[in-house]
């Protein structure tokens, strides 16, 4: 992957996709019309993509970011040996909380053992490998949705605890609140096979109607 293409234009598979989203629900068009082309996000597969996705963990983009920076700049920090290397007040100071640094110690073991790699994943599909990332300490669903998502581009992924899909859908829909996790989830089922095209056009749509600057930490890979 070309690190600087985080972002690229979506591919011809995901244009179609996007296609097949508005002729599902018209209401993603008017997305394009007031935010914009969408810009193509991506992250690294493998060890990056995921220490990246629990860096990201329960705090705003513009925090991951700062804190993703100062920690990609450590030397050895994205292999995971030379990360176990690493002193936990070095990954303190970067900015990682006490439980990341257990967490991020925990998925540099994984592909240590074996358990996790790049490749194994990519040949999992979605619900499986969603299990098998969610099986590391502090994976939880959203962190292997994430970088389903993001890192090896399928197309069927909706992170449907994610809060800001949340709000941005009531904003969208005008909804009278925002609706949890179950209802989120079901309600993206409407959006199947694409939903991971939904998510990512939501996002869009949300930063666009908070006035966000169209920037976050998948540009710093």
């Amino acid at each position: 992957m070309d690190p600087g293409a985080a972002f690229a234009h979506p591919p011809a598979e995901a244009l179609a996709a996007i296609g097949t989203l508005i002729a599902i629900d018209p209401d993603f068009a008017a997305i394009l019309e007031r935010a914009g082309p969408l810009p193509w996000r991506r992250r690294t597969p493998g060890f990056p993509g995921l220490l990246q996705a629990i860096v990201a963990q329960m705090i705003s983009n513009q925090a991951a970011a700062a804190i993703w920076g100062r920690l990609r700049a450590i030397p050895g920090a994205l292999d995971p040996a030379s990360m176990m290397e690493l002193s936990d007040d070095e990954l303190r100071a970067a900015g990682l909380s006490r439980p990341k640094v257990i967490h991020v110690r925990a998925l540099a073991a994984a592909f240590l053992d074996g358990t996790l790699s790049a490749d194994r994943i990519e040949m999992l599909d979605d619900e499986a490998a969603i299990v098998t990332i969610g099986s590391i300490k502090g994976m939880g669903r959203w962190t292997a949705e994430i970088y389903l998502l993001f890192a090896l581009g399928r197309l069927d992924v909706f992170p449907s605890g994610d809060i800001a899909l949340a709000a941005a859908l009531a904003d969208l829909k005008a909804l009278p609140e925002r609706p949890g996790p179950k209802a989120l989830r079901e309600l993206a089922t409407a959006w199947q096979p694409v939903r991971s095209l939904a998510a990512r056009l939501l996002w869009h749509h949300w930063r666009h109607v908070t006035g966000r600057p169209a920037m976050d930490d998948f540009k710093l890979l």
